[in-house]
């Protein structure tokens, strides 16, 4: 009978036991579930900021490089710009990830005590990623400034281009309008000079006689050297300071008819033949005797009264033969003094 109510007593205790085991498992569960969840929000959100990172940097150096490309091309304006929207839409994005990070980090906030303050760093970082964040969107705007600052610029620029364009146009117009009547008046003064000039060649034959050693090559008129000089000298002889008197008095009458704007000059020109001087004398070479004797003639020709300014002396050696063959007659030939009216 004792054993029997004792087992009655046993049977109607209530074992609380297993239930409490159940609810504590399910409780560290969930607890363990939250923490899983905020490790992951922690690693989603230290992943997210290190590649927020990475973009701001990369976004520091593209408006590095956007900024000293600024003084490039025109056409690289519209690229800058589709480059700085997307930055902004890239920048734009990583708000509504940071929003959605924060709205996650509220809800796990409450699984645990000890979350609080690690939500509260991570907060922190979100604040001073969207310091930078704002930084950036600064820099854009800046950039958007320079932008436009560089496009006044570049219109000021064509405005001044397209001015000196047209400025240039009208100096060319005229610098051809005053080359044509400077090329007219060059032609009227070269049809006067060589009317005086066929005035003065005129003159000198009916002075000078019909002489085969004296003829007109040319614009120019050619003295054979022996009738000027003694061979190898460069002094005049007898005849030579007969005929450069009669020259000298026709070039002082021609002088008086020739208009004062034309600035004009005889040439004399000294030629030599190809023999080569001993060296021994007065001149060492041809250059020398054919300088001597065209200075000779120049001076005689302002002893004669014929203005200094109106003469020049040349002197050619052996190099500008009239008739290059190697010859007698040939060097006879080229053996001359030449002369030539012509314009400073």
């Amino acid at each position: 009978m004792a054993l029997s109510r004792a087992r009655k007593r046993g049977a109607d205790r209530v074992d609380y036991w297993p239930g409490f085991v159940d609810a504590l498992s399910t409780l560290l569960l969930a607890i363990m579930f939250l923490l899983s969840v905020f490790v992951l929000a922690q690693f989603i959100l230290s992943q997210e900021i290190t590649g927020k990172d990475t973009v701001l940097n990369r976004l520091n150096s593209q408006l590095n490089e956007l900024t000293a490309l600024l003084s490039l091309e025109k056409s690289a304006n519209q690229d800058l710009e589709d480059q700085i929207k997307t930055l902004t839409a890239s920048l734009t994005s990583s708000k509504d990830e940071q929003t959605r990070l924060e709205s996650l980090l509220a809800r796990g906030a409450g699984a645990a005590s000890t979350a609080q303050d690690r939500a509260e760093i991570l907060s922190d970082s979100l604040d001073d990623e969207r310091k930078i964040t704002r930084r950036a969107l600064n820099q854009v705007s800046l950039l958007n400034q320079q932008i436009s600052a560089l496009r006044k610029q570049i219109a000021a620029l064509e405005d001044a281009l397209d001015a000196s364009e047209i400025k240039d146009r009208e100096s060319s117009t005229k610098i051809a309008d005053l080359g044509k009547r400077l090329n007219v008046a060059l032609a009227k003064r070269v049809q006067e000079l060589n009317r005086y000039r066929s005035d003065f060649f005129g003159r000198l034959r009916e002075i000078l006689g019909a002489r085969d050693d004296i003829r007109v090559v040319g614009d120019r008129f050619v003295f054979q050297s022996e009738v000027l000089f003694p061979s190898g000298g460069a002094q005049l002889n007898e005849d030579g300071l007969g005929e450069m008197t009669k020259l000298a008095k026709a070039l002082i009458e021609l002088g008086k008819e020739i208009p004062d704007e034309i600035d004009w000059v005889l040439r004399v020109d000294g030629h030599t033949d190809n023999i080569p001087l001993s060296g021994n004398g007065r001149y060492r070479d041809n250059w020398e005797l054919s300088s001597g004797r065209a200075t000779s003639v120049v001076k005689y020709l302002v002893s004669e009264g014929v203005p200094s300014k109106r003469l020049v002396a040349a002197g050619f050696g052996e190099f500008q033969p009239l008739d290059p063959e190697d010859s007698q007659e040939a060097r006879d030939r080229n053996r001359r003094i030449e002369l030539k009216l012509t314009e400073k």
